[in-house]
């Protein structure tokens, strides 16, 4: 099946959101087509070309936008003077609410991956009458125990990644929450110790991928290193601002309010986060939910099995109708 062609946007600009912040848009496809909108991951990755190719540009009006302080939004996550503050879960999921009025779509279809799956989540059972499917991968729900298996577990797999890890970090920081120890570097008045901080927060993501190692290229931008980790442990540092009773998953728990809302989850095999049994999990409490496990495949939905996938999901429900 693959990929559909390359497209171009018809439209885009920048929607102040408030807070002094701008967040960058764009539309492609067909202007009267199913209205879908793409959430990218991270937090803090900003979207990328390469997923307006999972829908059908004749069936589907796709909308993607850089979450706030990614991509080309403004102002960004590097820059030190940037105030964090404004930038949670519940300031993006307004910011998706302001963004679908502004382009008047009254549902969407909303597809999510690794972050934007929790994102995506968290905007379906908070917003329902807005979502009228969901299309999910590499999934994760925000809850403390798998930022606890990304930043700790996963330690005794890849002990010499790990000690790197824990190395940058202040002999009594290395025993508590590490996302929240290293955002505490991300946020230091010292531009050095921001940047090794930085730098080894992405050398710790890359060596966990469940793939021979590798360097990931944008990592190599020393402004998109910075901005990506600290938005990062930002995030993952303070419960994914999702309240109390995160520890196994705010989202996880409310899940059957999905009820009414048809969703495909595809997953790979490998990605780490299924050790906690995680998408399997959600995919019990989600009436009305799909999972399809693609074989061999991590957290990533560019292998074929997982286009395959997740384009099948997005041409069934170009079906269904806008």
């Amino acid at each position: 099946m693959g990929l559909y062609p390359e497209i171009e946007p018809y439209d885009q600009g920048m929607l102040d959101v408030g807070d002094g912040n701008h967040v960058y848009w764009e539309v492609c496809g067909n202007p009267r087509g199913k209205p879908a909108v793409m959430l990218h991951g991270g937090p803090g990755s900003g979207s990328n070309p390469h997923f307006r190719r999972y829908f059908d540009p004749a069936a589907y009006r796709i909308v993607l936008l850089d979450q706030r302080g990614c991509g080309r939004s403004t102002p960004h996550a590097s820059a030190y003077d940037t105030d964090m503050s404004v930038n949670t879960t519940a300031h993006v999921i307004a910011d998706l609410e302001r963004l679908r009025q502004h382009l008047l779509i009254e549902r969407w279809l909303v597809w999510g991956i690794s972050w934007g799956s929790v994102l995506g989540l968290r905007y379906a059972q908070t917003h329902p009458g807005a979502v009228s499917e969901l299309v999910l991968t590499a999934v994760a729900t925000g809850s403390n125990r798998e930022v606890a298996l990304l930043t700790r577990g996963l330690g005794q797999f890849f002990p010499e990644a790990f000690e790197r890890f824990l190395a940058e970090l202040p002999v009594a920081e290395r025993d508590g929450n590490l996302a929240a120890a290293y955002n505490r570097l991300m946020e230091s008045p010292d531009p050095e110790v921001r940047a090794r901080a930085a730098r080894a927060w992405t050398d710790w993501e890359t060596a966990m991928a469940p793939a021979p190692p590798r360097s990931i290229p944008h990592y190599e931008d020393p402004v998109f290193r910075m901005g990506f980790a600290r938005t990062v442990t930002h995030y993952w540092g303070n419960d994914h601002f999702l309240g109390e009773g995160n520890d196994e998953g705010v989202v996880l728990r409310d899940a059957p309010l999905l009820k009414d809302i048809p969703g495909t989850v595809v997953q790979g095999s490998l990605d780490p986060g299924n050790l906690l049994g995680t998408v399997w999990r959600l995919h019990q409490a989600w009436p009305g939910s799909e999972l399809i496990v693609v074989d061999e495949v991590g957290h990533t939905a560019g292998a074929p099995g997982m286009v395959d996938a997740l384009v099948a999901a997005t041409d069934r429900y170009a079906a269904r109708g806008a």
